[in-house]
């Protein structure tokens, strides 16, 4: 039995098994899309990569798929701990959901603390570098647009994990040094 399944409220085991459905049908679709390989060899790869369709838009899922990610991250954030627990665990799992899948920044408050949510369920990903390096982005992002994000790092690290993944900290340890920092971020 899985942490889905693990969840105590009936009710909340419904919905989220329903959201798990939709996110591995989702990750089903645009897993031979986004692991396709690429050819190294060709001198215009990089080129080919970047101008090439976006698996979603390939798929022609892009619409569900954000809505999907919307429904995630709203019971992520209004779910206990084991709600989000197993958001995480699906997100790890789905992990072609995972990184193809992003809502655009707003460069509000409430748009960083959406991708910073984003972050948080995905839980570092497949490589904490990675999420490091999109944080650090993102903070420079809301903080060129005037935005106090002390605040909402803070905020969004109590939601997130404190399972060190990889040795390089937690998510919510990688949160609350960036907002320790000053200006706020990474580095």
């Amino acid at each position: 039995m899985g942490a889905m399944e693990e969840l105590a409220e009936p009710g909340k085991q419904t919905e989220v098994a329903e959201l798990e459905e939709w996110v591995a049908l989702i990750d089903a679709c645009i897993e031979p899309i986004a692991t396709r390989p690429v050819d190294l060899t060709d001198p215009d790869w990089m080129r080919k990569l970047k101008e090439g369709p976006r698996p979603l838009d390939e798929a022609g899922i892009r619409p569900e798929t954000e809505a999907t990610l919307r429904d995630v991250l709203s019971r992520y954030e209004e779910g206990d701990e084991d709600v989000r627990a197993a958001l995480r665990a699906l997100l790890e799992r789905c992990h072609c959901f995972a990184s193809a899948t992003t809502l655009p920044f707003e460069p509000t408050p409430q748009g960083f603390r959406q991708r910073l949510v984003e972050m948080s369920v995905e839980d570092q990903g497949r490589d904490t570098r990675d999420m490091m390096v999109g944080l650090n982005g993102l903070c420079e992002q809301a903080r060129d647009a005037g935005l106090d994000i002390r605040p909402l790092l803070l905020d969004v690290a109590e939601l997130s994990s404190e399972v060190d993944k990889y040795g390089m900290g937690s998510t919510r340890g990688i949160l609350l040094r960036a907002a320790e920092r000053e200006p706020s971020g990474l580095w």
